[in-house]
Parts: structure tokens; sequence; C-alpha cells
């Protein structure tokens, strides 16, 4: 599109968690400026090349979630620089636990939209085109209404280039007018490479992270920090307790689980989502060919005699709903109390063949 001089003015960059889009987008961005461009790749030698690469480059803006109602971007861009530098794979937990969050939800609010009106609406200072990177329009609400004119008409040389994950979360007018680029899941095989060559680990364990992040090279590199997933732990600590159903227990556990920040509390429920969907391949193939690691494909083996799969579509709703009640700030306590002793009616809905779940 650079080379044949057909950018469209808004691009959406849409693709799953730690695929890489982020870092494609700041590239793409990094080319559009680069004075000696050559073979589909910048210079990195340049002086827009290597601002730009170093995020520094004042005609290449970003925007992103923060935390607060009258917040912008520009306050958070020292620790944005730091973050993307330490890992341009990261999602949105990790960059809003970094600044702070705890129990606070990330937003784009009305002063950040204004606040981008407002430097896109100046002049270029070094280079022939300004570029606005925002990261996560999803979390714009309908203050993406505010951008639509600038999107539809923005001023010459200016390109937006929008990151996502969930289109269902963007405005419709906005996904209208823009570009959509799909950027696939990346492969086993790609993430191994990466893991290889940007950590130096064997091929044997690359193999084993990469097929257990399941494309996922931010999830990868977690993996790689730690022996097993904290979520994992915590999940399945929760799954116990709720299958034995003792209720100073459970009043203990949410107590706990409640001070964690509604953030990690969604993180959570994307675990359970993802184990549940593990445990019914386990379930319907008998087969330990599965994401899950140790612990994880133990228990779900155990859940077996436990759980059919009518079971499993009730618990499947029931993190949905708790993902739907987190967003709207419902009080964490009551809702996975609520969700606990649920889940203990519907684990308990089929008398166990066995107490594995209990012992093991």
């Amino acid at each position: 599109m650079v080379d044949g001089d057909r950018i469209p003015h808004a691009l959406i960059f849409l693709g799953p968690a730690g695929c890489g889009k982020l870092a494609l987008a700041m590239a793409f961005a990094q080319y559009l400026l680069c004075d000696n461009k050559a073979e589909g790749a910048s210079c990195d030698k340049c002086a827009n090349c290597i601002k730009a690469s170093k995020l520094i480059h004042p005609d290449v803006h970003y925007s992103f979630p923060t935390i607060g109602t009258n917040v912008k971007s520009d306050q958070f861009l020292p620790e944005w620089r730091k973050a993307i530098d330490e890992n341009p794979y990261l999602n949105v937990n990790d960059w809003l636990q970094r600044i702070g969050a705890e129990n606070k939800q990330g937003n784009i609010n009305k002063e950040e939209c204004l606040n981008i009106i407002r430097k896109l609406s100046l002049k270029t200072f070094e280079s022939k085109n300004k570029v606005l990177i925002m990261w996560l329009p999803e979390f714009l609400g309908k203050e993406g209404n505010r951008l639509l004119k600038l999107i539809e008409e923005p001023p010459e040389n200016t390109n937006f280039i929008l990151v996502a994950e969930n289109s269902d979360l963007i405005l419709n007018t906005i996904m209208s007018r823009c570009q959509i680029v799909k950027i696939n899941q990346l492969s086993d095989e790609e993430v191994v490479e990466g893991l290889k060559s940007k950590k130096g680990i064997s091929e044997e364990k690359a193999h084993s992270l990469a097929y257990l992040s399941d494309g996922n090279f931010n999830e990868a590199l977690k993996l790689l920090e730690q022996d097993e997933n904290d979520n994992a732990n915590l999940f399945l600590e929760w799954m116990r307790k709720c299958y034995i159903g003792n209720g100073p227990d459970l009043v203990s556990w949410v107590e706990g689980f409640a001070k964690i920040g509604r953030e990690n509390q969604k993180q959570f429920l994307r675990y359970g989502l993802h184990f549940m969907r593990e445990y019914m391949t386990v379930k319907m193939t008998n087969n330990t060919v599965v994401r899950l690691r140790g612990k994880e494909l133990q228990t779900a083996n155990n859940l077996t005699k436990v759980i059919e799969f009518d079971q499993i579509e009730q618990i499947v709703q029931l993190f949905t709903d708790c993902s739907y009640y987190i967003e709207r700030n419902a009080n964490p306590k009551i809702l996975f109390l609520d969700a606990s002793i649920q889940l203990n009616q519907i684990l308990k809905t089929k008398k166990a063949v066995g107490r594995s779940i209990v012992n093991n």
C-alpha cells in the first residue's frame, strides 16, 4: 500500500491477542515515515526511523486505554515506551496493572478524544505524514462518535491505524470508515522461532510453550517465566472449593478474590473459558493432546467423571454472564459468591462417580 501510494486514511489491524498486531502497526508507521525504505523494509538508520523505533517521533501519536475520567494517554507515555520496549505483545490487563489500575477499568475517554482532534489538526513537525496509532479502540465506547468526522475527513497526509481484537465492541460507524486488515493468529512454528530468537531457549522447550500458548506470543512469554499459570492455580482451587460446597470456605475465597481488581477478574474468567474449551476436547476425544499443562490436564481428566456436556454449557454461560456483569461494575463479592453457589449446584446435578476432583 505504501509503495503503491494507495494508503487508506484509516486502517484497522484486527487480530487475536498476542499475534503481534501492535508491533506490526508500529513497524508500518515507521516504514511510512522512513526516508530510505527499500524492498519492503525500513532502513532503521534515518532520523525518522530512529525516532519512530524509540516511540519518540513527534509525528507518530499514540492512544491507548488509561484509568480515570479526565486522563489522557500523553500522561502515560514514559510508562508506555518502557512497556512496549519490554514486550510489544502485551495484553490490556498487563498494561492496566502496570499503571496501577487495581480495581479500576480502562477506558479511552472524552478528554483523550478531544486531545486527538487537537493534535491531528496541527501541521507535521519533521515528516510528510502524521500517524495516530490507537491501541484497542474497543475501549472508546460511545466516545468514538467524537472521532467520526476526523476519521472520515482527516487532515492531509494523516493516517489512522486502529489496533483491535474484538470488532463487535467497536462502533459500526467507525468500522465502516476504516479498511480492515486481518492479522492471523501465530502458528506454533512462528511462536517457536520467536522464542528461540528472542529468549534463546531449546527447541524442545519452545515447542512445549508454543503448543500451550495457542498462537499467543505474550502468553508464551508468560509461561516461560513461570512454572504454572497463576490463573490456572486459582481457577482449579475455585473449582475444588465449589465442588465441595463448604460455605465458609467459599466466602473466604471470594473475599480474597474480590481484592485482585476487575481487570484481573476478567482475565481469570477468560482462563476459565479456555479451560472449559480444552476440557471439552478431553471429554470428547479422551485425548491428552490439548493446550493444558500438567496439573490442569490432570484435573481435566479427573473432571470427566463429574462434568457432562450439558453442564459444560451451563458453566460457560455462567462465566460469560460474570464477565458481562464485571464490565458493568457489579459488586465482585456478591457476584462471585453467587457464581460459586451456582457452580456448586451445576457440579452436583450429576452424582459424581468418584471424588477425584476433591482429592487431586
